[in-house]
C-alpha cells in the first residue's frame, strides 16, 4: 500500500522546510567517527588492524589527516567564520605533544591501577584512557578555533566510554580516570598534572545561565587530586588545592585547601604531606 500523505500535509511541508535550510554537511558525523579512529591508529598501533610498518606511509598518513582536516574545516566555510592558517597543518605539527601526554597518561593509568597488567594493555583496553586520548585531540582543535568538530570528537568518545569531557577543558598531564562510566567534565575546567578521577564524578557549574557563557563556570582542581566515584565538585570559583582527596558522594561548592581530606559528607579536614589519608574509599 502506498502511504499517504494527506494526513501528514502538515508535518512533511514543516520537515522540507527544515530539510531546504538545512547547511550542515552530510557526513560531518561519520567523518568525525573516521577521524577518531585515523588519528588514534597513527598514534598507536593498538587502534589498527594493520600495523604501519614502513615510515613513509606512515608519513603518508600522517598526511591524510591533515587533508582531511582541511576538507572538514572547508565544508564548515558557508556555516562558520573560519580561523586564519592551516589548520590541518598546526594539528599535525601538534601531533608529538599530544602522543607524549598520553604516554604519560598510560603509564599513571599503568601504575595507579594494580590490574593494569602492562602500560599496552591500558592504551589497547582502558576507556579511560580512549576517552582522555579522544580529548587531547579535540582540544588541540578547540585552541585552534576548528569549530563544531572538536565538540563532535567529544560527543563520539563520550557514546564509546560513557566519560563526557568538554572539549575546552584543560587536562594537565598524566591524566588518570578510572572505570570511567558517568564522568562529566564542564568545558571550562582546569585540571592539574597527576590527577585521578573515579566513575561518576561531576566537574560542573554551580548556576547554569546562558549569560555566564564567557564566564569560568567549571572547578579547578589542582596537582596529585584524586576524586573517588560519584563526588560533585560545582563552581567556576571553587579549587581543590594540590594532593587533597574527594571523598566518593561528597559534594563540594566551595574551595578545599591544599593537603586536605573530604569525606562522604563534605566535611574538611587536613591530610598530611606525603601520607595516606587516614579513611578508606574502597570501591
Amino acid at each position: 500500500m502506498e502511504p499517504s500523505l494527506d494526513k501528514n500535509t502538515d508535518l512533511v511541508s514543516e520537515l522540507m522546510a527544515r530539510r531546504s535550510n538545512h547547511c550542515f554537511p552530510a557526513q560531518i558525523r561519520s567523518g568525525t567517527r573516521r577521524f577518531a579512529i585515523d588519528v588514534l591508529a597513527v598514534l598507536f598501533p593498538h587502534f589498527s588492524e594493520h600495523i604501519q610498518l614502513d615510515s613513509n606511509l606512515l608519513a603518508a598518513d600522517i598526511h591524510q589527516l591533515e587533508l582531511n582536516l582541511n576538507e572538514i574545516l572547508d565544508s564548515l566555510k558557508s556555516i562558520y567564520k573560519l580561523p586564519n592558517g592551516d589548520i590541518g597543518r598546526q594539528f599535525v605539527e601538534r601531533l608529538p605533544g599530544i602522543y607524549h601526554e598520553l604516554l604519560l597518561d598510560a603509564k599513571a593509568i599503568y601504575y595507579g591501577d594494580p590490574a593494569a597488567v602492562s602500560v599496552d594493555e591500558v592504551i589497547l583496553s582502558y576507556p579511560g584512557f580512549y576517552a582522555i586520548a579522544i580529548h587531547r585531540v579535540a582540544h588541540e582543535l578547540n585552541l585552534l578555533g576548528f569549530p563544531l568538530f572538536p565538540r563532535l570528537l567529544a560527543e563520539y568518545a563520550h557514546r564509546q566510554t560513557g566519560v563526557d569531557i568538554h572539549p575546552g577543558a584543560t587536562v594537565g598531564h598524566s591524566f588518570f580516570i578510572d572505570h570511567g562510566t558517568g564522568i562529566v567534565i564542564g568545558e571550562t575546567a582546569v585540571i592539574g598534572n597527576g590527577v585521578k578521577l573515579y566513575q561518576g564524578v561531576t566537574l560542573g557549574a554551580l548556576v547554569v545561565q546562558k549569560a555566564l557563557a564567557s564566564n569560568k563556570r567549571h572547578p579547578t582542581l589542582g596537582d596529585n587530586v584524586v576524586v573517588y566515584a560519584n563526588a560533585t565538585i560545582l563552581g567556576g570559583e571553587t579549587v581543590i588545592g594540590n594532593d587533597s582527596v574527594v571523598g566518593g558522594n561528597a559534594w563540594v561548592t566551595e574551595s578545599i585547601p591544599p593537603f586536605s581530606v573530604v569525606g562522604r559528607n563534605s566535611e574538611v579536614r587536613p591530610r598530611k604531606p606525603g601520607l595516606e589519608p587516614d579513611i578508606e574509599f574502597n570501591i
